[in-house]
């Protein structure tokens, strides 16, 4: 076991669950926090679907939940940009140090909107899309890895622009901060992947997406990574656990940058930044926790998680609005 954290007994027992489903060839659908101390198994979840999840992948859908769809209005409350640079400066000088390369700071921010989960899941549109009922909403973007026949493939994603700047993609691509991040984690995810994996290699490298957010287009930079696997005998929770958790929401090398994370951030992130999937019993399909906004019961309120990749060239200012940018639901 490769992961830099120790799984509680509910997660190895829902890891379990995914190699005995994923030995027999049954569907199932799973959900891993970030820590890896809660996790969600539903086996055969579209023939036998209970109203305890709802999702939206390329391969399968869930009926939707009871909800209100329309154009939806989120107000955050963000913490101000010296508390930013409070959290950034213990990253930067992890960074300085030699202790990472890269590290991912996320930030929670306090949201007000009218709107329910259901509301929001059914409004969003996006490549991949959860709800747990009174808990969270996630509409992410971004693929972790899928297994189709023998080949594996991961999809890491890092570099965002506004899709409206003049010359946008070669801006992007041209970004220095940006593209010393994008390729860490490729030469991160390339490694990752070669511990479960033969024949690992780059398929694609910096390929563009755009999206569409009640915010205005924002376009996305990724790159696609391959490799093969044995499927004679399929174990898929412990295949993912090797993978864990994913390096476009950690950092290089992992283990030193959750410490970082973990003394700028404060808390546990919980299932935001984890991994969800499907398996259709021959097919797997999986994606990063991101784009998510949670419920918190204790006290009724509404919180969005963003964050962005953090190198020796960032600048917090510049940091903190990447951050600001994110909170959006993508229509």
């Amino acid at each position: 076991m490769h992961t830099p954290f120790q799984p509680s007994e509910q997660v190895w027992a829902t890891l379990e669950a995914m190699n005995e489903a994923s030995h027999r060839g049954q569907p199932f659908f799973f959900i891993l926090d970030f820590e890896l101390q809660e996790g969600v198994f539903a086996p055969e979840p579209l023939q036998h679907h209970d109203g305890s999840l709802f999702f939206n992948f390329p391969t399968a859908k869930t009926p939707d939940p009871i909800g209100t769809k329309g154009t939806l209005t989120l107000t955050p409350s963000p913490e101000a940009p010296e508390r930013y640079a409070e959290r950034f400066d213990i990253i930067h000088q992890g960074l300085m140090r030699g202790d990472s390369f890269l590290t991912n700071l996320t930030i929670r921010t306090p949201i007000e909107t009218e709107a329910s989960l259901a509301d929001i899941y059914l409004s969003s549109e996006a490549t991949y899309r959860v709800l747990l009922p009174g808990r969270f909403v996630s509409f992410s973007p971004e693929c972790f890895v899928k297994l189709q026949g023998d080949e594996l493939a991961t999809h890491p994603m890092k570099g965002t622009i506004d899709a409206r700047i003049l010359d946008a993609a070669e801006k992007l691509r041209a970004d220095y901060k940006e593209g010393c991040e994008h390729h860490t984690i490729v030469d991160l995810m390339r490694n990752d992947l070669s511990r479960v994996a033969e024949r690992v290699r780059v398929e694609r490298f910096k390929y563009l997406t755009e999206l569409t957010t009640s915010r205005g287009p924002l376009l996305q930079m990724s790159s696609e990574v391959v490799g093969r696997i044995d499927r004679s005998a399929l174990r898929l929770g412990d295949l993912l656990l090797e993978l864990l958790p994913a390096g476009s929401i950690s950092g290089a090398p992992k283990g030193a940058t959750l410490e970082l994370i973990r003394s700028a951030e404060g808390a546990p992130r919980g299932f935001y930044t984890g991994v969800w999937g499907y398996f259709d019993g021959e097919r797997l399909d999986t994606a990063v926790l991101i784009r998510y906004l949670e419920y918190e019961a204790e006290t009724g309120r509404y919180y969005y998680r963003s964050g962005g990749g953090i190198t020796i060239n960032s600048q917090a200012e510049d940091e903190w609005r990447e951050c600001l940018q994110k909170i959006y639901i993508p229509q």
